[in-house]
């Protein structure tokens, strides 16, 4: 075999070895087009489970918020209704015993008005006149401790609608102004009463006298 022999064979084998070039270059690019799809399913796979991790965290974390909103407010009303309670319980029992005090002090009063109430003029033709009148002094100032008495425990009572209106536009008794301080008070109180002290004095004189 010539020289010559030689390189006609090497050419020859070019074209086999440009098809096995060709074919693995074609392996490669195959091979790494699958590599490719693998990656993208893989990273869709891993989105889809990232997403699912994702919603399984905000379900945890909308149980956890639910569940710290049912310990606080579970706390909190336990707090308030417990307070509440209490406080309605002690104004209960207060309005209890304002409301016994009270029905007694209405008995009282209605007894203390149906004395006075029954209380009748003073007849001094009577031999015990003075008697009759000791007596119904003394229920009249008894009446008035109970009245008194009754204004201490009920404000209510103490409450006069003339108080909050002015003096001047007060309703006038008997053509005359409502009184204007203590003072004027003792002066009225001394005009409407000098007439029964004279009568009184000259009852007491004439008693005297004819005795």
């Amino acid at each position: 075999m010539s020289a010559f022999d030689g390189a006609d064979l090497l050419e020859e084998d070019f074209p086999a070895a440009e098809k096995t070039t060709a074919k693995a270059r074609s392996r490669d690019r195959e091979e790494l087009e699958s590599q490719s799809v693998g990656l993208e399913k893989r990273i869709t796979d891993l989105n889809r489970e990232l997403e699912e991790v994702e919603r399984e965290r905000a379900t945890v974390e909308e149980s956890r918020r639910r569940f710290t909103e049912f310990e606080t407010g579970r706390d909190e009303m336990l707090h308030d209704l417990t307070r509440g309670l209490g406080l309605l319980e002690e104004a209960e029992h207060d309005a209890r015993r304002d409301a016994e005090q009270m029905a007694k002090t209405i008995v009282e009063m209605r007894d203390a008005l149906s004395k006075v109430g029954s209380l009748e003029d003073i007849d001094t033709n009577q031999a015990d006149w003075k008697v009759q009148l000791t007596r119904s002094l003394t229920t009249i100032e008894n009446a008035r401790m109970e009245m008194n008495s009754a204004r201490l425990k009920w404000s209510l009572l103490t409450d006069s609608p003339e108080e909050s209106i002015p003096a001047e536009a007060q309703p006038a008794v008997a053509g005359l102004r409502q009184p204007q301080g203590f003072g004027q008070l003792c002066l009225w109180g001394l005009a409407l009463t000098w007439p029964l002290l004279l009568l009184g004095l000259a009852v007491f004189l004439h008693h005297i006298l004819s005795g």
